[in-house]
């Protein structure tokens, strides 16, 4: 399962932080990430740029000796949130369906009571 690279790449704060970062700037360059990154380095930042990118969370675009940054929209984050939904969709329609039993178990009780 695809979902479980970008579970792995996701379970780090600075990771998170990075992706934050892409999201919210569009592509960006290492640089550009680790200013907005105020907790680690340039080269801590460019660690976990490596494993997002082998994960396939983000993708990288070279430019002469620079490289550059961006969400992966096809990748195996897609993935997760797939699984997530589906998890949040099936868990919702048990909810669902506790509820309605709950609610034809009260009022049979309280058409018995009243008769």
């Amino acid at each position: 399962m695809d979902a479980n690279l970008a579970f792995d790449a996701l379970a780090d704060e600075v990771r998170r932080e990075i992706l934050s970062v892409l999201s919210q700037h569009g592509e960006c360059s290492a640089g550009e990430i680790a200013r907005n990154i105020d907790r680690v380095g340039r080269t801590t930042v460019s660690s976990h740029l490596r494993v997002l990118r082998t994960s396939g969370v983000v993708v990288e675009r070279k430019e002469g000796r620079n490289r550059f940054y961006a969400l992966n929209s096809a990748g195996p984050a897609r993935d997760a949130l797939e699984f997530l939904q589906d998890l949040f969709q099936s868990s919702l329609k048990d909810l669902k369906s506790t509820a309605e039993a709950g609610v034809r178990s009260e009022s049979g009780e309280s058409g018995r009571r009243a008769g």
